[in-house]
């Protein structure tokens, strides 16, 4: 083991990815989550390209794949439930509009914490209440009242990142709403669901229903304009109160999914927005993820994003002999780019949906954004490349 001690304050996919990555090269990594335990459920997320190649390297391909919604595409309907076009989930190798590897966030956490709970220190319904650095290393005080020493402070908490406000400045100076508001829940299966998605779109709103593994059950989705977002992501009644104010009269399936608002045990709301910043680090204390560079729900590609920056994040460190400012230089470096063109693509996508009129784009100069957002990011063999006294990989315990 390296001696490095790393906190990291998230425990949803890009915290625990990064722990892995952290303890493969002989980090001493705790995660502190506010949630009393791991949240279930949640959106369909994807991985595509590069991001497979990160699972693969994990060890987990088998894992991740066994949990999957199973998808095998999606249907776009009009509000009669008649088929406007089908999208395949083999379409482009897997990596089309349906993705071949789609799972619920919650099914992706629990195997990355599966995988990393015998060797990451996991503390949950606890937060980072202050911290302070100097040139050797971080003092963090915790919401709980405990007080450590640490190394390297990593954020992936998220778009309302606690440790980015603590450490960056507010909210409102990186956060970028897009003009379009998101809701899912799990409802019951009565709409006889059988491992196809079905989406209604109009005038810039959307209505969606995709199967999940329980059969039994299944996952809506609405989305709606909105040029402005003062809703408490914290406030459940008014977030309910608002999306059906929202979507009412909204056709197709749309008052029976609404029907089900009070008994999900699973709701989520809010803005489509994406994180803008010019450094994503600052001293010994890091930023990953949705914390540092969302690319909101709308471009498929936040989970990628989450999984290949923990992969360069944790390898850069390593290979800078875990000199903060070298290391984090590098990830920023190699993550950039990727992250422009992720965030492009999200960008697009709220703005088809809000169009008036249908816009047809230059093929070709689309389908060169989507490969960037797909696989433009090497990934370098830090197995060969790490130096004397960063860290060998870590052959400690796993779970498949």
């Amino acid at each position: 083991m390296s001696g490095i001690r790393v906190l990291v304050a998230g425990a949803s996919i890009a915290g625990p990815a990064l722990a892995h990555w952290l303890h493969r090269w002989g980090a001493e990594v705790t995660v502190v989550e506010r949630a009393p335990g791991l949240r279930p459920g949640g959106q369909a997320v994807d991985a595509r390209g590069v991001a497979k190649e990160v699972i693969r390297l994990m060890g987990l391909d088998a894992a991740v794949r066994a949990a999957r919604t199973d998808t095998a595409g999606a249907h776009t309907v009009d509000a009669d439930g008649a088929v406007l076009e089908t999208f395949r989930a083999d379409d482009d190798g897997g990596d089309g509009y349906i993705a071949e590897i789609e799972i619920l966030r919650g099914d992706l956490a629990r195997v990355l914490h599966e995988h990393t709970r015998d060797h990451v220190e996991y503390v949950f319904s606890d937060r980072i209440a202050e911290l302070t650095q100097d040139a050797d290393g971080v003092d963090v005080i915790f919401a709980g009242g405990g007080r450590r020493r640490f190394d390297l402070v990593v954020g992936a908490d998220g778009l309302h990142s606690g440790l980015r406000a603590t450490v960056f400045g507010p909210h409102e100076r990186f956060i970028r709403h897009l003009g379009l508001v998101l809701a899912f829940y799990s409802v019951p299966n009565e709409f006889g669901l059988d491992r196809w998605m079905l989406q209604y779109n109009d005038a810039g709103r959307t209505a969606l229903l995709r199967p999940i593994q329980d059969a039994t059950r299944a996952m809506a989705m609405f989305s709606f304009p909105a040029a402005e977002f003062a809703v408490d992501h914290r406030d459940v009644t008014d977030q309910k109160r608002l999306l059906r104010e929202r979507m009412a009269g909204f056709g197709w399936l749309t008052p029976r999914i609404l029907a089900h608002l009070d008994d999900t045990p699973d709701f989520y709301f809010d803005q489509v927005a994406q994180v803008v910043m010019d450094r994503w680090s600052r001293g010994r204390v890091a930023l990953l993820g949705d914390a540092a560079f969302s690319a909101s729900p709308m471009s498929g590609g936040g989970t990628g994003l989450a999984l290949v920056g923990a992969y360069l994040l944790a390898g850069e460190l390593a290979t800078a002999g875990w000199d903060p400012e070298a290391g984090f230089a590098g990830y920023e470096a190699r993550m950039r780019p990727f992250v422009a063109a992720n965030q492009e693509i999200g960008r697009m996508h709220v703005e088809s949906l809000q169009a008036t009129e249908p816009v047809e784009p230059d093929m070709d100069a689309l389908m060169e954004l989507v490969e960037r957002a797909i696989n433009g990011v090497e990934l370098p063999d830090y197995a060969g490349r790490a130096p004397e006294g960063a860290g060998k990989p870590h052959s400690g315990p796993v779970r498949p």
